[in-house]
């Protein structure tokens, strides 16, 4: 019996990764054409006590906190100590996934001071420095594997980026927020220097990814390896079900109220910011003479941003400004389109479609 739940899960688990942009174009859609439930569920708020800290808890948050602590269920023990035996590569990779956007932010928030609109603006630049300010996307890691991609540094890139984040991120936010035009500087100098995203990240991202650790060490790697696809089925359904929460609160009137030029800016402001990214990831690794399975980890990692808790940050800390999230959900698409032709080209030309079907890691977008 056992036996035959664990076939079922594994086949639905590669059925949803395989067929992932898919379903993910799919919420998006649902989000936009039918979004009360979201607006409902999401709007369910409360506080809980951590340590002595009120962390704000909503559904969304919940969910985010699951998948990270999926996450940390899905380290394997080998990994963690091989990430450390390509030091330079870890080191420039991590480094890269800092500096790289927020270069590319000082650069071009200036610029946007001359679009017409202050507010739309103000929403796009917000919006792209959460971009920035994620840790890398756990499903880099998925990405990296199907195209033979080093495992041990996948694994290293995604968590101590996510264990950095309550450092890093509001630090991003500081900087970017010191050029940032009317309103969008106060809205991010407010979210860095009022503690809200390092206790939201404190809270929701890290004490969950090392709650998995631990209940991996508690109940032992074989067990949770064997949990793996039903584990990572249950994430991949959570996770989509967090991206139509969090669209349906700003899809609804960007498409009740189409402002086809804003719409665009923000389709080629992520797509831009994306495609930097996954070329800043092949210029690092040609920098420090990375092999090929250490390249398909840089390119990913750099490419890929963690969305799920951009998202859910955005809508628990900045409630009043829902066009802020469209920036997060057109990079989120973006990143598997541009995913999918990255590892077409690593891969010399074989598709490489079938995301992490192993169930190693299980993780936001």
């Amino acid at each position: 019996m056992d036996d035959r739940h664990g076939g079922l899960a594994a086949i639905l688990s590669h059925f949803l990764h395989r067929h992932f942009l898919v379903l993910l174009i799919g919420a998006y859609a649902l989000a936009a054409l039918a979004p009360e439930a979201g607006i409902r569920f999401g709007g369910m708020v409360g506080t809980i006590n951590l340590a002595g800290v009120e962390v704000r808890a909503s559904a969304p948050a919940v969910m985010l906190g699951f998948l990270l602590f999926a996450a940390g269920l899905a380290v394997r023990g080998e990994h963690l100590r091989g990430l450390f035996r390509r030091p330079a590569a870890l080191a420039a990779g991590l480094a890269a996934n800092v500096a790289v956007p927020v270069v590319v932010l000082l650069v071009v928030v200036p610029a946007l001071v001359l679009w017409p609109d202050l507010a739309e603006v103000r929403d796009l630049v917000v919006g792209l420095v959460l971009v920035a300010a994620m840790p890398v996307a756990g499903s880099s890691a998925g990405w990296a594997r199907a195209a033979d991609g080093d495992c041990a540094l996948s694994l290293g890139l995604v968590l101590l980026s996510t264990l950095a984040s309550p450092v890093i991120t509001p630090a991003v936010l500081a900087v970017v927020g010191a050029v940032a035009p009317d309103g969008a500087d106060e809205s991010l100098r407010q979210l860095a220097a009022g503690g809200a995203a390092g206790t939201f990240l404190l809270g929701w991202v890290l004490a969950p990814t090392f709650l998995g650790l631990a209940t991996r060490k508690m109940i032992s790697g074989r067990r949770a390896d064997a949990a793996g696809p039903a584990v990572k089925a249950a994430t991949t359904v959570i996770l989509l079900g967090l991206c139509y929460l969090n669209a349906a609160r700003c899809l609804p009137a960007a498409a009740a109220e189409a402002d086809w030029d804003f719409l665009a800016l923000v389709l080629a402001a992520a797509a831009g910011m994306c495609g930097v990214g996954f070329a800043a990831g092949f210029g690092v690794a040609h920098a420090v003479a990375a092999g090929p399975a250490q390249r398909a980890s840089l390119v990913f990692g750099l490419g890929m941003a963690n969305n799920g808790t951009g998202l859910v940050l955005a809508s628990t800390a900045l409630p009043g400004s829902p066009a802020a999230m469209l920036p997060l959900v057109a990079y989120n698409l973006v990143q598997h389109l541009i995913a999918g032709m990255a590892g077409r080209r690593l891969k010399g030309g074989t598709r490489v479609d079938d995301i992490a079907n192993d169930g190693r890691t299980d993780s936001p977008a």
